[in-house]
C-alpha cells in the first residue's frame, strides 16, 4: 500500500489495539486491521497500524462487494468502456443511479417501486444490473473486469467473484485484502481523486429512504456506491468520525468504513450475522479507533497530510 504491502511488515504496526475488542463480539472468524495515511512522502503512503485476527481467512463480504463493483464502475468510466449517464435498469435510469440506490429499483427482483430519482431504496438488484452491464459493454463476465481492472492491480489475490456469484453480495476474501481496498480509498491510484472525489459525493440530494438496519432517514445521503455517513444518527460508523466517512457494511457481519479527514480506514471481516450487537459494537470500535490514531502520523510524525 502506498509503495509496499501493509499486511507484510509495514511500519507502524502496534498489534490490535482498540481492534482486541472484536475477540469478544458474536462473529466467528473476525479479523480486522485499521490503515492510516502517512505523512511519508506525498502524503499519499498508507500503512496498517493495528491488526486482530487472522488476515489470511477467507471470509463472506456479503454487502462488502458492492465497493469492489463501484470501483470496477468508476475504473470503466475512467477508461471510456461506459459513462455514468449510459440508459441503465429502469426507463429513465441511469448507471449513476444505480450507483447510487436512486433508479426506482426494489430490494430485490426486477420490481420497479418508484420513478428514477424519486427515493433511495437500497437495492441489490440494481447492483446485479451494473455488473450485466459493465460485462456488456467490456465484451468479458463482470468477474473477469473486476479481476483484471481492481484485484490483481490492487494485489488482492485472495479475493475473487466466483462465475455465477451476485455483484451484489457474492464476493469472498480475507481482511488483509479489504485492508488493501480501505488504503486505495484513502489515497486513490485506480482512479483520480476527482472521480473518487465525486463517488463520495451525495448524488441526487434531498432523496429519502432506509438505511438496512438503522432506520429511515430524510434524507438519505448516499453517493455513487458509496454509504455516507454525513449528518445520519443512528450510524454504524462512530460520533467521532466526520461526515465525510464512507464506506459499507454487510449482512454477514463484516465492513469497511474510510475517513478522509483523519486519514483512517477501518476494515473487518468474520462468518457470522449482523445483528442488534452490532449497533453498539461497531460505533464503539470506530470511536476508539479514532481517538487512538485519528489525526496524527505513526510515530507522532505530525498531522497526517
Amino acid at each position: 500500500m502506498g509503495g509496499g504491502d501493509a499486511l507484510s511488515g509495514s511500519a507502524g504496526a502496534t498489534g490490535a489495539g482498540p481492534l482486541a475488542a472484536i475477540g469478544g463480539w458474536p462473529l466467528p472468524g473476525a479479523a480486522g486491521a485499521v490503515v492510516r495515511r502517512t505523512a511519508a512522502g506525498d502524503g499519499s503512503a498508507t500503512a496498517v497500524v493495528a491488526r486482530a485476527g487472522d488476515p489470511d481467512a477467507v471470509a463472506p463480504w456479503a454487502s462488502l462487494t458492492k465497493l469492489l463493483v463501484t470501483l470496477a464502475v468508476l475504473v470503466a468510466v475512467e477508461e471510456g468502456t461506459v459513462a455514468l449517464e449510459d440508459p441503465a435498469g429502469p426507463p429513465g435510469s441511469s448507471v449513476r443511479h444505480l450507483l447510487a440506490h436512486a433508479s426506482g429499483l426494489g430490494p430485490d427482483g426486477s420490481a420497479v417501486l418508484a420513478p428514477p430519482g424519486r427515493r433511495r431504496i437500497y437495492s441489490n438488484a440494481g447492483f446485479e444490473v451494473l455488473g450485466a452491464h459493465l460485462s456488456q459493454r467490456a465484451g468479458m463476465p463482470f468477474g473477469d473486469y473486476l479481476r483484471q481492472g481492481v484485484l490483481e492491480p490492487l494485489g488482492m489475490g485472495a479475493t475473487a467473484l466466483p462465475p455465477g456469484a451476485s455483484p451484489a453480495s457474492g464476493a469472498t476474501g480475507p481482511v488483509g485484502d479489504l485492508a488493501r481496498l480501505g488504503a486505495e480509498l484513502l489515497s486513490p491510484r485506480l482512479v483520480s481523486s476527482a472521480t473518487l472525489g465525486e463517488a463520495t459525493t451525495v448524488a441526487f440530494p434531498g432523496l429519502p429512504g432506509v438505511l438496512p438496519g438503522f432506520g429511515r432517514f430524510d434524507p438519505c445521503d448516499w453517493g455513487l456506491g458509496f454509504e455516507l455517513r454525513d449528518a445520519k444518527r443512528p450510524h454504524w460508523t462512530g460520533t467521532s468520525n466526520s461526515p465525510g466517512t464512507f464506506g459499507h457494511f454487510g449482512q454477514r457481519g463484516g465492513f469497511l468504513w474510510v475517513d478522509p479527514d483523519v486519514g483512517l480506514a477501518c476494515a473487518l471481516l468474520g462468518d457470522g450475522a449482523f445483528g442488534p450487537w452490532a449497533l453498539e459494537a461497531w460505533p464503539a470500535l470506530a470511536d476508539a479507533v479514532v481517538a487512538r490514531w485519528g489525526g496524527r502520523a505513526p510515530g507522532g510524525a505530525g498531522p497526517v497530510a
